[in-house]
C-alpha cells in the first residue's frame, strides 16, 4: 500500500478508482492525493500498470482498515494469448517458449477444472515476493530469476466466456495472492500450446466493484464541483462483514479515549463499535468487556 501523510485537507473514507492502462498504482495514489488535497491516502491492493479497473483509495481513517481490503475476495476478466509463454507471463515479457498448437473451446473448458478450488500455485517469478530480502522481480530483472515455491490459493470460479482462434476471455472470482498471470501460464501449458495474460481488469475487491468506481478524468471533472464527495464510501464500508456494536454517546467517549467498556449480551470476539452511524472503534469482546484495538478519529 503506498501511503503518505503530511499538510493536507482531513479526507477520510474510500475512493474507488476505476485504473486506466499504463499507471501504477502508487502514482493512481498520488493523482488522487493531487486531486483531493487529501493529508493521508494509500491503495488497498497492488494492480499491475498494464492492468485496469477496482483500485480502492483509502484516505484518513479508511488507512486503518486497508488489511482488510487487502485480505478481500478479487474478480478479474482476462484475456489469454495461446501460442507464447513470455518472462513475465503478460504481454510486457520477452518470449521464451511458442508453439503453433491452437485449444478448441472444449479442450479449455476441460482443462479449467484442475484450476478451479483450491490448487497450488507458483507465483511468477516477475512478482512482489521477497526472496531472501530482495523482491523477486528485481532478482529476474537482473538475470537471477528465484525458484519461487509453489502455494496454496483458491479459485471460486473460472469460467471461459469467449474464445477466438488465438485467444480466449475468462473470468475468475479468487481469494488474495492468487496470480492470474500465472493462471494463465499454467492452463497454456496443460493445454500444450503455452500461453500469456494479453488484458486484465479487477471488477471487484470486496463489496467494492464497478458500479462503485470512478476514473481518474471524472474524479477532477467532480471533486471540484457543487457534491465534491459524493463518491466518498464510508470508513466501515469493508468492516460489513463484522458484527456492529451499537454505543451510547457516553460509551463511545471513553472507548475512544482508550477505555473499556461493559456491554451485556454480546458475543466474544471483534465488533465495529458504532455510534449515531459513526464508527468509533474496531474493539474485541470478551466475557462482556469491550476493549478498543483500533480507534477511529473521524469529524
Amino acid at each position: 500500500m503506498g501511503r503518505r501523510g503530511g499538510k493536507g485537507e482531513k479526507i477520510d473514507g474510500w475512493l474507488i478508482v476505476d485504473k486506466a492502462p499504463g499507471i501504477t498504482s502508487a502514482k493512481v495514489v498520488s493523482a488522487v492525493r493531487f486531486i483531493t488535497k487529501a493529508a493521508k491516502a494509500g491503495h488497498g491492493g497492488t494492480l499491475d500498470p498494464i492492468a485496469t479497473g477496482i483500485l480502492p483509495i483509502a484516505m484518513g481513517e479508511a488507512t486503518k482498515t486497508v488489511g482488510y481490503a487487502l485480505d478481500a475476495d478479487k474478480s478479474y476478466r482476462f484475456t489469454v494469448t495461446w501460442g507464447e509463454s513470455r518472462t513475465t507471463d503478460d504481454t510486457e515479457g520477452d518470449v521464451i517458449t511458442s508453439s503453433d498448437r491452437r485449444p478448441t473451446r472444449a479442450e479449455i473448458e476441460a482443462a479449467l477444472p484442475a484450476f478451479t478450488g483450491a490448487i497450488e500455485q507458483r507465483p511468477p517469478v516477475f512478482s512482489a515476493l521477497k526472496v531472501d530480502g530482495e523482491r523477486a522481480y528485481a532478482l529476474a530483472r537482473a538475470g537471477k530469476p528465484p525458484d519461487l515455491p509453489s502455494r496454496p490459493v483458491t479459485v471460486h470460479r473460472f469460467d471461459l466466456l469467449e474464445t477466438t482462434e488465438n485467444t480466449a476471455i475468462f473470468e475468475v472470482d479468487c481469494v488474495k495472492g492468487t496470480y492470474i498471470r500465472a493462471l494463465a501460464r499454467d492452463l497454456g501449458e496443460k493445454l500444450g500450446c503455452f500461453g500469456h495474460v494479453s488484458q486484465l481488469r479487477r471488477t471487484r475487491v470486496g463489496r467494492f466493484g464497478e458500479d462503485d468506481a470512478i476514473s481518474l478524468e471524472r474524479l477532477r471533472d467532480v471533486w471540484h464541483g457543487p457534491a465534491p464527495r459524493e463518491h466518498l464510501l464510508p470508513v466501515a464500508t469493508v468492516l460489513d462483514d463484522i458484527p456492529a456494536l451499537a454505543l451510547t454517546g457516553p460509551q463511545a467517549d471513553r472507548l475512544s479515549g482508550g477505555q473499556a467498556i461493559k456491554v451485556l449480551d454480546t458475543d466474544d470476539g471483534i465488533v465495529r463499535a458504532m455510534c449515531a452511524g459513526r464508527l468509533v472503534a474496531l474493539a474485541e469482546v470478551q466475557s462482556g468487556d469491550v476493549r478498543p484495538v483500533r480507534v477511529f478519529n473521524q469529524r
